[in-house]
C-alpha cells in the first residue's frame, strides 16, 4: 500500500462540477469522445498511480491532466482502508482501471483480475502479464490465454501487447474492448520506436487502440495520436518526470493537438519543395512596358 505524506493531501476541486465539464477542461471536443465498451470519454489521456513523489503530487497530477481513467495495480489498493488510502482518494473520482501489474502467467493475471473485480467492484481490467524482467515485454501466449478466459468472464479486456499487427489482431479477435501496443519498453521514455507497425496495427483494427508503455514527453504523445490512436497510457514520464504536474498537463496537450492534427488531415508528404504563395501576379521584371 502506498504510503501517505505527513500532511493530509487536498482534494481538487469538487469533483460533481469537475466530471462534468471534462470535455471543456480539456479543450476536447464533444463531437468527438473516446468511447470503450460502450461508455464515453471526454479525455483520452490515461494515467497511471505509481512513483508519484507523494499523494498530493499524483492528485494535482491527475488533475492537470484532465484524466478520466486512472490505472492501478490491485496490489496498491485496499478498499477497506478507506480515507486517505489510494482508493480512498481516488475510487469515487475517477474511472478505475485495475491492471494485473507483475503477473507472469495466464492463471496469476485471472486470479489478480478476479480479484479486483471482487475488491473494486469493476469489471475492467488492463491485462498485464510480462514475460521478462529485463524489458517487460509481454509473453504473448499466456496473454492470449489469459485475455480469452478473461473476455469468456464477462471483463472488459483492455490488453498491454507488443507493437504486433497478429497479435493485436488476435487480441481484437478474442473480444477484448480495447488493444493497447506498447511504444517502446515500459519506463524506458524513449517514444515510438517503430510508428510503422503501430500504422499497420491501426489500418488493420477498428477498435479503440492506446498505446501503453515508452512515452517519454509530448511530442511522443502526439504521434501517437496523429497515427491515428485513441488515446495514450501513461505513468513514468509523468510521474517521473522533474515536475509531474507540468509534464501531465504537457501530455494532456499533445495527446489534444495530435488529436486535433489527426482529425484535421495532414498534407501529403513531398519530395521537392512547392510553393505556398500563388504564383499568379508575380511581377516579371525582363518583360517589356
Amino acid at each position: 500500500m502506498d504510503g501517505v505524506p505527513n500532511d493530509r493531501v487536498t482534494m481538487p476541486r469538487d469533483d460533481t462540477s469537475a466530471r462534468n465539464d471534462t470535455a471543456a477542461r480539456n479543450g476536447s471536443s464533444n463531437d468527438d469522445p473516446l468511447v470503450i465498451a460502450g461508455k464515453t470519454f471526454g479525455s483520452r489521456l490515461l494515467l497511471g498511480t505509481a512513483h508519484y513523489p507523494n499523494q498530493q503530487v499524483m492528485l494535482d497530477a491527475l488533475e492537470a491532466g484532465g484524466t478520466e481513467i486512472v490505472t492501478m495495480s490491485i496490489r496498491r489498493v485496499n478498499p477497506a482502508a478507506g480515507g486517505e488510502s489510494l482508493y480512498g482518494l481516488i475510487g469515487e473520482r475517477f474511472h478505475l482501471l485495475p491492471n494485473t501489474a507483475g503477473c507472469y502467467t495466464a492463471a496469476d493475471a485471472v486470479l489478480t483480475a478476479q480479484l479486483a473485480r471482487e475488491a473494486l467492484g469493476t469489471n475492467w481490467i488492463k491485462l498485464e502479464v510480462i514475460g521478462d524482467d529485463e524489458t517487460l515485454f509481454p509473453d504473448v501466449e499466456h496473454l492470449l490465454d489469459a485475455a480469452e478466459q478473461l473476455v469468456e468472464d464477462g471483463f472488459v479486456v483492455l490488453p498491454y501487447c507488443n507493437d504486433d499487427p497478429v497479435t493485436c489482431k488476435k487480441l481484437a479477435d478474442l473480444g477484448c474492448a480495447a488493444v493497447m501496443p506498447l511504444g517502446a519498453p515500459i519506463g524506458s521514455g524513449m517514444g515510438i520506436r517503430n510508428p510503422y507497425n503501430l500504422r499497420i496495427i491501426r489500418e488493420q483494427l477498428d477498435i479503440p487502440l492506446i498505446v501503453d508503455a515508452g512515452v517519454g514527453t509530448a511530442s511522443a504523445a502526439a504521434l501517437a495520436m496523429e497515427l491515428g490512436y485513441d488515446g495514450v497510457l501513461l505513468q513514468s514520464a509523468v510521474a517521473r518526470a522533474r515536475d509531474p504536474v507540468k509534464m501531465a498537463r504537457a501530455m494532456r496537450l499533445g495527446v489534444e493537438a495530435g488529436r486535433l492534427a489527426y482529425r484535421a488531415g495532414r498534407i501529403p508528404r513531398k519530395l521537392y519543395a512547392k510553393a505556398s504563395s500563388p504564383l499568379e501576379g508575380l511581377i516579371d521584371a525582363a518583360s517589356p512596358g
